[in-house]
């Protein structure tokens, strides 16, 4: 994927996270696999998420986004775990994230034409990557302040 469609998709997330945050609320809030969601408050919800996709943004700024995630999503495992989110829940979360990203991305039709689409498309391994990271930092993190908190 070229620089400027990363930087398309990047600047989209940047300065939508609030919308984008706000469609993944209305989907953790009644998913069944969700329930620690059902009753968190709105504002709450939407600041974990916001704050996801801003450090998200942060890893394609960086040449070791690997490092970064590991700063990154282990602040974010930590707001889960003092929010007593179940690292499964946390984990399903995070899916629902990247696939509301994904979907306000192509919703908005940021790619408009077919070498951008095509570009688009190389670039959901680049993003797959990433959330990959954060995952399996998040999943480090939790066993750590779970062993920690014994």
């Amino acid at each position: 994927m070229t620089a400027t469609h990363t930087t398309k998709m990047i600047e989209t997330i940047g300065n939508k996270a609030q919308d984008i945050a706000e469609q993944w609320y209305k989907n953790v809030k009644i998913n069944p696999k969700t329930p620690i969601f059902h009753d968190m408050p709105h504002d709450e919800a939407i600041a974990l998420a916001v704050n996801f996709y801003n450090s998200y943004r942060k890893l394609f700024d960086t040449d070791k986004p690997y490092e970064e995630a590991q700063d990154l999503f282990t602040k974010f495992a930590r707001k889960c775990v003092s929010k007593h989110i179940p690292l499964p829940q946390a984990i399903y979360s995070m899916i629902l994230m990247r696939r509301h990203m994904w979907l306000y991305v192509e919703y908005q039709a940021v790619f408009e034409t077919a070498v951008e689409q095509r570009h688009a498309l190389e670039s959901q391994s680049r993003m797959i990557l990433m959330f990959d990271y954060a995952e399996y930092v998040v999943i480090l993190a939790y066993e750590d302040l779970i062993k920690n908190k014994s």
